[in-house]
């Protein structure tokens, strides 16, 4: 099952990359992707490392941004990965058939190549600027998500497409009209005054905005 709400770790200072997991898992978080750039492999392999024991405590999935092969050797529960990294269908022959592979996409014509390689999610965006993402691909907004997410029910593309980028919990009951799954977040929890507090009030606002959907 693909959570509705993913937390994406970042640099903050005088946190570890664990201790920003295990303060929006208090708040109710159960989906942490844990993103890092550029350190030795030894440094990479133990922050990931306590991240996943933090999930475990806290019975949540962790996935690994882009890498891979540290996903597979730590026994995380899968891997996101970017437009530039190694592609999903690689990356399935490394894993196998039981880890979570997401794929970053820009356009239909991404969400398309994705699902023909078998993605288990879709994070779609980004929504508007955010700072936390080198590269940055053209920006959606709101009219780019409803022009994708309906072409999607016309192609019957079911694969759970998760919105990325800059969200706030303002955004979440026009994203989900737009028929998107769910959003990730990052800023909007790590950022804020109080993580915990933050983690919480993204959940639930996004339980209550999906109640009618459930009902």
């Amino acid at each position: 099952m693909i959570s509705r709400l993913h937390y994406i770790t970042q640099d903050i200072s005088g946190y570890t990359h664990a201790q920003l997991a295990e303060a929006a898992l208090a708040g109710g978080i159960k989906w942490v992707q844990l993103r890092l750039k550029n350190l030795p492999d030894e440094t990479w392999k133990q922050e990931a490392l306590n991240t996943l024991a933090i999930c475990r405590q806290y019975g949540a999935r962790l996935i690994i941004n882009d890498n891979v092969l540290l996903a597979k050797e730590i026994g995380a529960d899968g891997v996101h990965l970017g437009k530039q990294d190694i592609s999903p269908a690689q990356a399935r022959e490394i894993l196998g058939p039981d880890f979570i592979i997401g794929g970053t996409a820009n356009t239909f014509e991404d969400i398309q190549n994705h699902v023909s390689v078998g993605v288990n999610y879709i994070g779609l965006g980004p929504y508007r600027f955010t700072s936390t993402k080198e590269k940055l691909s053209p920006i959606l907004g709101l009219a780019g998500y409803a022009s994708i997410l309906k072409k999607c029910w016309e192609a019957q593309i079911k694969k759970p497409i998760i919105a990325i980028g800059g969200l706030t919990v303002s955004d979440i009951p026009s994203l989900l009209e737009t028929g998107v799954y769910g959003l990730a977040v990052s800023s909007a929890i790590a950022k804020s005054e109080n993580i915990t507090t933050a983690a919480s009030e993204l959940v639930n606002a996004l339980d209550a905005a999906l109640l009618p959907l459930n009902s």
